[in-house]
């Protein structure tokens, strides 16, 4: 078990957003999707985006899990396929092919069914030649946000920004080589990094309560910004004159 004797900095992910906002007000005003790792970073960009009036969408990217320590990863995937590897890890575990597949091919199953389940077949949204703000509740190592980024990269952004509430200094490093820019509202140089020692109220966000705040903020994301159609009444006087006038 792991004892914290730090001072949280944030009360939930909800508080951890309306701070991280607070350091995105360069971007209020321009066109900008903010996309969510889910589920954890779903509270925080809500609160992102509506600091910053933008749409918001989801990036679905998983760590692969090491063979029975599930807390461990040795890469991540993304839900386009984008698959990287932290090199130096698997050196140290020594999996063979088969066993790298396997857990690759797990990881992939779940981000089907994740992806599936949030968006229901709604198509992506459309972010080329926009500014993406890539949100997530933390950075540790930092291989789920460099596979989100890779994948995000291809649908050809003008520009893609990471913001982290809580990330380690070397997992800033990693993502730096990746994203146009990276950040945080607190960048830690500890030997250790755990993301649940800057939440007062940590836990793992499930995939329901995420998809209520996405729901959530797609509705009155929609309800802002809905033009009702205009609505034309005929003049019925001008068109029967029209029509004395012409048959």
């Amino acid at each position: 078990m792991h004892n914290s004797f730090r001072q949280p900095l944030f009360e939930n992910r909800r508080d951890a957003g309306v701070k991280l906002a607070a350091k995105l007000e360069d971007y209020q005003n321009l066109s900008v999707t903010v996309l969510a790792i889910p589920n954890g970073g779903v509270p925080v960009a809500t609160e992102v985006a509506s600091y910053l009036d933008a749409e918001m969408d989801i990036v679905v990217s998983r760590k692969i899990p090491i063979p029975l320590m599930p807390g461990g990863g040795f890469g991540a995937v993304a839900d386009d396929g984008t698959t990287i590897f932290n090199e130096e890890v698997l050196r140290a575990i020594d999996l063979d092919e088969h066993q790298i597949n396997y857990q690759v091919n797990q990881v992939r199953n779940d981000i089907r069914t994740r992806s599936l389940f949030y968006r229901n077949n709604r198509p992506l949204a459309v972010i080329k030649s926009k500014t993406v703000i890539i949100v997530d509740d933390g950075l540790a190592s930092g291989y789920t946000m460099i596979a989100a980024v890779e994948s995000i990269r291809r649908r050809q952004p003008a520009r893609i920004v990471v913001a982290i509430p809580a990330a380690s200094d070397k997992a800033v490093a990693e993502v730096q080589k990746v994203a146009d820019k990276v950040i945080t509202v607190e960048t830690a140089s500890v030997a250790k990094f755990y993301i649940a020692d800057y939440y007062r109220y940590w836990y793992d966000v499930s995939e329901e309560e995420g998809l209520r705040y996405y729901k959530d903020y797609q509705q009155r994301y929609r309800e802002a910004h809905f033009t009702p159609p205009l609505r034309i009444t005929p003049n019925t006087d001008s068109f029967s004159q029209y029509r004395k006038r012409n048959y």
